[in-house]
């Protein structure tokens, strides 16, 4: 099987020339009417923030929440003192549970409207997952041949930037305002793309985005063990560069998030809910609450991290960045105390990597891979996480058959890893080695 190489810019030996991220922007940019399909979303997202200001609809929680938290710090008021925020709309009372350099980040959203500011962070989402496609693309594997004219990068990007709106992380965290497929577009262009070049600013948006949300720390370590310490160290001092930059503005506000709000999970939710998929949700549900719950999800993570180090590195050996960085992000995924239902826009990449093995099938082999994709792809879009009965504390008393659909995006990064797992014992055993015959 051919294998990607971790240097977009750089063909395989031997290969077709791969055009490179810049180069495929500067194609892009001169073919009106692809830029036209490319922009049709993004400026259909803001003329509906404007009709929404304009007939006040209620478009945007989440974003309400960030420029809330903006308007906040330009007035110096207190960000964590109170459970919401005076400038929030009455439909967006929600406290602010971001990091201090978050509302300094979401200034530019202070001089607008809620509604024009959710129209702006949603086209720049959708921008957004574009960018995370066409850099999946070309983290590829690169085949031999003339591809199709319809499976050139810019088409795929287009259509998968498309298709890819059903899937119901990504349209929630676009309804929702909210700002994951920006952080996911920060972290890929650096790992993919920036520090795969060897750029002195390696690491620097892997910072940035930790800095918004703590859950992208998670790609330190990715750096760090795949060989890019340099990078990993430019991420922490970016990180705590931002956070001694706001303790200079707001001392009493940053101090007062690391000292307790940073720790306070009644500000986030309640930990049961349906739509938090990740193993401390699953525990906390089907243990009815238990008070070891949570410390008991703790140790399944720490478990699980040898083998998710251990795919992630041989990924990583094999040239394979992207399903490196996709084990990476799932594990963050499954070990968070919370992973709201959007924030698991990962699928996005997942999909790609998915769907471009389907060409490599052969007729005996064809279901399989097929199957694959098709299970994931039917697990996103289903909303099954939607059709359940959920909130007041029904999630305590489902039936089994419910913890399991309740369950649905858990299941696919442990599905596909018992896949793989299953896939290399196969392997080892019709070589005739067993499997556990070294240590």
């Amino acid at each position: 099987m051919p294998v990607a190489r971790e240097n977009a810019e750089r063909p395989p030996p031997g290969g077709p020339p791969r055009l490179s991220l810049r180069d495929s922007l500067g194609r892009l940019s001169m073919r009106p009417r692809s830029m036209l399909l490319l922009v049709a979303v993004p400026t259909l997202a803001v003329l509906a923030g404007v009709l929404g200001w304009l007939f006040d609809w209620h478009l945007g929680v989440d974003s309400a929440v960030y420029r809330a938290g903006a308007v906040i710090l330009l007035n110096g008021d207190p960000l964590y003192e109170s459970t919401t925020l005076w400038p929030e709309p009455f439909w967006a009372l929600l406290p602010f549970t971001y990091p201090p350099t978050a509302a300094l980040l979401f200034v530019p959203l202070a001089v607008l409207p809620v509604q024009v500011a959710w129209g702006v962070l949603a086209a720049l989402s959708v921008l957004a997952m574009a960018l995370v496609i066409r850099v999946a693309i070309s983290a590829l594997p690169v085949r031999s041949g003339e591809l199709p004219r319809w499976a050139s990068p810019a088409r795929t990007t287009l259509i998968f930037s498309v298709v890819f709106l059903a899937l119901e992380p990504v349209w929630r965290t676009i309804f929702l305002g909210q700002i994951n497929l920006l952080l996911m577009a920060l972290i890929v262009l650096d790992v993919l793309v920036v520090s795969a070049r060897g750029s002195r600013f390696g690491g620097v948006l892997v910072g940035i985005a930790a800095a918004v949300k703590l859950t992208p720390l998670i790609f330190v370590p990715h750096l760090l063990f795949t060989g890019r310490w340099r990078e990993a160290l430019r991420a922490l001092a970016t990180f705590f560069a931002l956070q001694g930059l706001m303790l200079l503005l707001i001392p009493g506000d940053t101090i007062r998030f690391w000292t307790h709000t940073v720790s306070d999970q009644g500000r986030i939710g309640p930990m049961h809910w349906a739509g938090n998929q990740s193993l401390n949700g699953l525990l906390n549900r089907v243990t009815d609450l238990a008070p070891w719950a949570s410390g008991a999800a703790l140790a399944i993570g720490a478990v699980l991290a040898p083998p998710a180090i251990w795919l992630m590195l041989r990924f990583h050996r094999r040239g394979q960045a992207l399903p490196a960085l996709l084990v990476t992000a799932f594990y963050g995924l499954l070990v968070s105390p919370v992973s709201w239902s959007h924030h698991w826009v990962w699928a996005v990449p997942l999909l790609v990597v998915l769907v471009s093995r389907l060409p490599e099938t052969t007729p005996a082999t064809a279901w399989r891979r097929w199957l694959a994709a098709g299970a994931v792809v039917v697990v996103f879009v289903s909303c099954v996480l939607l059709a359940l009965p959920n909130g007041r504390n029904v999630e305590l008393h489902w039936a089994f058959w419910e913890y399991v659909l309740g369950s649905a995006y858990l299941l696919v990064p442990v599905g596909l890893a018992a896949v793989l797992a299953g896939r290399w014992l196969l392997r080892r055993w019709r070589a005739g080695t067993r499997p556990l015959a070294r240590v």
